[in-house]
């Protein structure tokens, strides 16, 4: 485990170190919108697998240890956190998640600077600060997969195998792209926070690493006592000839009825018994240029439930990973070239009595050398590979689009 002091939010080239008093320069997803450019970054942990140790843990014991306790989302939260403390950005990288749900973490890593677990807690800063001057211009380079159309349609192909055979009734297969860039890449990643839509939009960054955040799907939020996660299943483009065929797609709703149902068991794990509840179900809703279906499930909080609980239970998230939850992610591990990096975690805000993550799908990160991207679908018997392989292009095309400034 790594404590690390404060770094401040520019910390890749071409950018200035900023200190314990200065201000936060991007929005951290999910933050309260009262405070988002006004936060001051008080502590912080940084935590990869080789460390050891049980990640959900460490995040609720370091922030209670720094006046934000999450032992009990159930209480109504203190009048007074600890002095000068606002909140806490958390991240939980996929690879995490997988092994807090006791399965295998997949392939090496794409952008191993990136932690595995990332907690920042924020206080609030006497002013609203300015970005420094211009540093060099911004340049992205071309993308390159790490899976041909070819292979991707392939593991498509043995996802339905393993359908056949029973082994799982739905994977999520996830494809990954880099590319190379010069100049500061905050700006990029900001706009990218910015696209409409963007429930989770924000930035979070480290020492030679940030993460930039699109993501419109709830992963998990605790609040009043209420556990709400809100699955999206089911992908069209946005045109009114794409949301009829959303709405009329059998296989569509048979596949995101599966992960309702997936979040339905996984709510029940850390909710009073009987409180479980699906307030929508199949809502069509946009985001950028896509028609997407998502529902709501909600649950009461079983008295005493705490972050740790909370993220064992429902990371990795259902959507990106399948059912039954582990078999999926056994054959995600075995099928998917490169590890999922910053894509299909966790990352958002946490306070005493209030948690509010999103999945990351939508999102990319920078290592100091490249950009990375991810994106990818649920695949079922009825998945047709190619449709499959566009389908994750459509998703990641207007993410790409934003990074280079288009």
């Amino acid at each position: 485990m790594r404590k690390v002091g404060p770094y401040g939010v520019e910390t890749l080239p071409q950018v200035c170190v900023a200190d314990r008093s200065q201000v936060a320069l991007v929005d951290v997803p999910a933050a309260p919108a009262a405070c988002r450019g006004a936060l001051v970054e008080r502590a912080r942990l940084h935590w990869s697998r080789g460390d050891g140790g049980d990640p959900a843990a460490l995040a609720e014991e370091f922030l209670a240890a720094h006046g934000l306790p999450l032992h009990d989302l159930t209480r109504p939260a203190p009048a007074q956190h600890g002095a000068g403390v606002c909140g806490a950005a958390l991240y939980l990288s996929a690879a995490a998640g997988a092994l807090l749900a006791g399965a295998p973490t997949g392939a090496p890593e794409p952008a191993p600077n990136l932690p595995d677990l990332a907690v920042v807690v924020y206080g609030h800063g006497p002013t609203r600060a300015t970005r420094p001057g211009a540093g060099s211009p911004w340049w992205l380079g071309e993308w390159t997969e790490s899976w041909t159309p070819h292979q991707h349609a392939a593991a498509v192909d043995a996802v339905r195998a393993a359908i056949g055979r029973g082994d799982v009734y739905q994977s999520n297969i996830v494809g990954h792209a880099r590319a190379p860039y010069t100049g500061d890449p905050l700006p990029a990643l900001s706009r990218l926070g910015a696209l409409p839509g963007a429930r989770y939009g924000g930035v979070l960054t480290g020492d030679g690493w940030a993460i930039g955040c699109a993501s419109p799907e709830t992963l998990v939020e605790v609040s009043d006592g209420q556990v709400i996660t809100r699955p999206i299943k089911g992908t069209r483009p946005a045109t009114a000839a794409g949301r009829a065929e959303l709405l009329a797609s059998a296989k569509e709703r048979a596949e995101h009825i599966m992960i309702v149902d997936l979040e339905r068991n996984d709510l029940a794990r850390v909710a009073r018994t009987g409180t479980v509840t699906v307030d929508d179900l199949f809502a069509v809703r946009r985001w950028c240029d896509l028609w997407q279906a998502e529902s709501t499930v909600r649950a009461t909080a079983a008295d005493g439930l705490g972050l740790a609980d909370l993220l064992r239970a429902t990371c990795p998230g259902g959507s990106v990973t399948g059912a039954p939850k582990l078999a999926a992610l056994t054959q995600i591990s075995a099928l998917e070239p490169v590890g999922r990096g910053a894509s299909m975690g966790a990352l958002g805000w946490v306070a005493p009595g209030h948690v509010d993550l999103g999945l990351t799908i939508r999102t990319a990160a920078a290592d100091g050398e490249r950009l990375h991207t991810w994106a990818g679908g649920g695949i079922t018997w009825d998945s047709d590979p190619s449709a499959e392989v566009a389908e994750a292009a459509a998703k990641t095309t207007p993410i790409r689009a934003t990074l280079a400034g288009r």
